[in-house]
């Protein structure tokens, strides 16, 4: 197989043994076609030089990667969904397939399904994914680290040719088999089901890989601690970054979070059309629970339910001390991500709340005319771009009074890489954005047409706009 020398296979959690997964078979479809293959992403691993064929062994048939871990296992977590515990979760239609190791970072990366058969967890449900999930997962993911949000990235989707009934659109609907990249599969529900059978012994377990997978620089004598710890600054770091790109998950269930802070799992997601604390990415969010204003709180809630799973093996002191990390750090790291996404100089510590307010506050006065994305574009390198914006279709908008304090408090602000505003892509007059109507014409030219070339283009400007942008990397392996 012809894999390239960045190539590390490293299968660890298999390890961990029989408690934390189950060996699975995957489903055997009818039908591969290849749908999106993420070449970039692949280079990363040593997986780029694969040929069709092979890409369609590894990620339709799931045929075991060189040395690496040998069967699927379908990992084993509970949850609350809604903050309703269920206790019958599980991967129940996918599994973890390999483990390697990331060129350059050296992060230790999942590959994973979605849609990929039955497993223990499956329940009454049928193991498969949409195509047109598959679609959307892609959509989501690139648009997420094209505006630097720690982000799975849609690896792989193969078409498996089976007609599936689905109740919330059209059926019967094409099919699909996914396949992510992602820094760890371990959720905070991973947690919340050994806590739920009474077995400290497997937390502390979890709680020791864990540390030394991701995190083995951090002082480990109190493993509890040390990973909350961890966790709270990585996911006040991923809460501050959906913020600022105007990003609603949808699904914040405890099983839908991981302890290294990386976004996965895109169901009924949306990016905000403008400024709106309420607006909901699910139809089925009647409360408003996850709407786009209460992710930060969401996040800080599911954290507590990991503590109290890690207060099995550590002391209620050293957890309390490590919550609390979440609140300055969030403040911290959502000045941080506002400024990095407005292409400014950080002024460190502290010194960017104003901006960040302001920017919202300015986001806010402009109301149903505003949309989010255009605004950070035409603001992008800060007063370097306010010829452009004073002359965008926005200008009007420009004048109002919480968008000319935005634009004082932008004085004394240095572009970061001032010269990325001579990419074309700064030349339109609108950026890239990801809303809904978008998404369904994208399909809609699949499904009634077989026209992939707006998916295929979309991708293409997408990639345009992160070169363009040079956001920070999406992750990280380290607990600062």
């Amino acid at each position: 197989m012809p894999v390239s020398r960045p190539y590390r296979p490293e299968p660890r959690f298999m390890a961990l043994g029989p408690e934390f997964a189950d060996n699975v078979e995957p489903a055997r479809f009818p039908t591969a076609i290849i749908r999106h293959r993420h070449q970039r992403a692949a280079a990363t691993v040593g997986l780029e030089q694969l040929s069709d064929a092979e890409w369609l062994a590894h990620f339709a048939r799931f045929e075991p990667l060189p040395e690496n871990q040998p069967k699927p296992l379908a990992m084993r977590y509970h949850g609350h969904q809604f903050r309703n515990y269920n206790q019958e979760l599980g991967d129940g239609r996918g599994f973890l397939f390999a483990q390697l190791r990331e060129t350059g970072t050296g992060r230790l990366l999942d590959l994973a399904t979605k849609g990929s058969g039955k497993t223990p967890y499956s329940r009454s449900a049928d193991g498969r994914l949409t195509l047109k999930g598959g679609v959307r997962e892609v959509l989501a993911a690139t648009m997420l680290e094209t505006l630097g949000v720690p982000t799975s990235r849609a690896f792989s989707l193969i078409e498996t040719g089976e007609a599936l009934e689905r109740g919330d659109e059209p059926s019967p609907t094409r099919s699909g088999v996914l396949t992510r990249l992602s820094h760890s599969h371990i959720r905070f529900g991973t947690f919340q089901r050994h806590a739920y059978f009474d077995r400290p012994d497997l937390v502390g377990t979890l709680a020791e890989y864990a540390l030394a997978t991701y995190f083995p620089d951090v002082d480990a004598t109190d493993p509890g601690a040390a990973l909350m710890a961890c966790a709270a600054r990585a996911t006040a770091r991923l809460a501050a970054r959906w913020m600022a790109a105007g990003f609603v998950h949808g699904v914040l269930n405890t099983d839908n979070m991981v302890v290294t802070g990386e976004s996965f799992d895109y169901g009924p997601w949306r990016f905000l059309p403008r400024s709106d604390p309420y607006f909901t990415a699910a139809y089925f969010d009647h409360a408003g629970l996850y709407a786009f204003g209460r992710q930060p709180q969401t996040a800080f809630w599911n954290l507590e339910q990991l503590g109290g799973c890690l207060s099995l093996i550590s002391g209620s002191e050293g957890l309390i001390a490590a919550l609390e990390l979440f609140g300055p750090a969030y403040q911290a790291e959502l000045a941080a991500a506002v400024v990095e996404r407005l292409g400014l100089v950080s002024r460190g510590a502290g010194g960017d709340q104003g901006l960040a307010q302001a920017a919202f506050a300015g986001l806010s006065e402009g109301g149903e005319a505003l949309r989010w994305e255009p605004f950070f574009f035409d603001w992008f390198c800060g007063a370097a771009s306010e010829r452009r914006a004073l002359e965008s279709p926005r200008s009007v908008l420009y004048q109002q009074a919480a968008m000319l304090e935005f634009r004082r408090r932008l004085e004394g602000y240095e572009p970061e890489r001032r010269e990325r505003l001579e990419s074309p892509v700064f030349a339109a007059d609108l950026p890239q954005e990801m809303l809904i109507a978008e998404v369904e014409n994208i399909w809609a030219a699949i499904a009634y047409q077989e026209n992939w070339q707006p998916l295929h283009d979309k991708l293409a400007a997408l990639e345009a706009a992160r070169l363009a942008y040079g956001l920070a990397p999406q992750s990280r392996n380290d607990c600062d």
